[in-house]
């Protein structure tokens, strides 16, 4: 086996890992029921911290429970009030093991702060694992990156564009699209990878294209809306809308959620289900993107 073969091996079997921790060992992560997602908040911290990276949590309160934001910082990155985000929200809906949604966000985002970690000098990112996105917080207040964004702007920071990873382990064969889309050219079967911004996070998403597609193995497809997406508010449904309704540059990286997975929000939404390859393919375009963000 060659080494880049080795290498693809090991990050396939780590993704899996990952996943069956936070969908089948841990399951349901809801704020609604049991200590599923205080087991999870443990998990990624722990997974941060053994890629090298510094973990703050940035906590608050909803309903009574403590519940945090996870903040993982890359040891000598360049300092500034402009750094570039990767998130992912590491909660479910109750009744779901969540592996698609969100487990497979999850497990690429922690393998790509492990390769960020080993860049030298390191990118100016920071990797932040969001909690309560999913109902009864969802577009609320409670939301874990409304209070993230919120945050930032209180201090003066903002962000140079932001990377939000919204289920992004599921292929099939038959590809299924919002009614406006269904007849504009998009490919036939599920096996790329969406990437959804809005017009003003147009540059900032071309240059994050342009370095994905440098991967040929990973078709990418791209979608920019008008008005911050509230006339297809499919586009909204996720981490990134907070950054857009800032005026912040943000981009929805996505297997397609539901017009692809027909497990979405149900219990069916396991860990045999997903296709770790495609994962795979999908951290090593994301490390380009990376590579291209931090250069000149």
């Amino acid at each position: 086996m060659t080494p880049e073969a080795t290498a693809k091996t090991t990050l396939i079997e780590a993704l899996r890992r990952h996943v069956r921790i936070l969908s089948s060992d841990i399951g349901e992560r809801s704020v609604l029921r049991g200590d599923g997602l205080e087991r999870a908040e443990d998990y990624v911290r722990r997974a941060f911290e053994a890629a090298g990276l510094t973990v703050r949590e940035q906590t608050y309160q909803y309903g009574g429970k403590r519940v945090a934001n996870l903040i993982a910082e890359l040891p000598g990155a360049p300092a500034g009030p402009r750094p570039y985000i990767v998130g992912a929200h590491y909660d479910t809906v109750l009744g779901t093991p969540g592996a698609d949604d969100n487990a497979s966000a999850v497990a690429v985002m922690l393998e790509l702060a492990r390769l960020a970690a080993s860049s030298r000098p390191p990118p100016p990112f920071r990797f932040v694992a969001f909690t309560l996105e999913e109902p009864p917080t969802h577009a609320t207040r409670h939301q874990g990156s409304r209070i993230f964004v919120r945050r930032l702007r209180e201090s003066g920071e903002s962000v140079a564009g932001a990377i939000i990873l919204e289920m992004v382990g599921r292929t099939t064969p038959k590809q299924e699209y919002p009614f406006f889309l269904q007849w504009a050219g998009y490919p036939k079967a599920g096996d790329f990878i969406g990437v959804v911004g809005n017009r003003p996070s147009r540059a900032f998403g071309e240059r994050v294209l342009t370095a994905m597609r440098q991967n040929p193995a990973l078709p990418v497809e791209s979608l920019f809306v008008w008005f911050n997406g509230w006339i297809l508010a499919d586009t909204r449904l996720s981490d990134h809308a907070p950054f857009w309704d800032k005026g912040w540059p943000a981009l929805m990286v996505t297997d397609t959620a539901y017009f692809r997975n027909p497990d979405y929000h149900g219990p069916g939404d396991r860990a045999d289900t997903l296709d770790y390859a495609f994962m795979a393919e999908l951290v090593r375009s994301l490390n380009l993107a990376v590579e291209n963000l931090a250069g000149p």
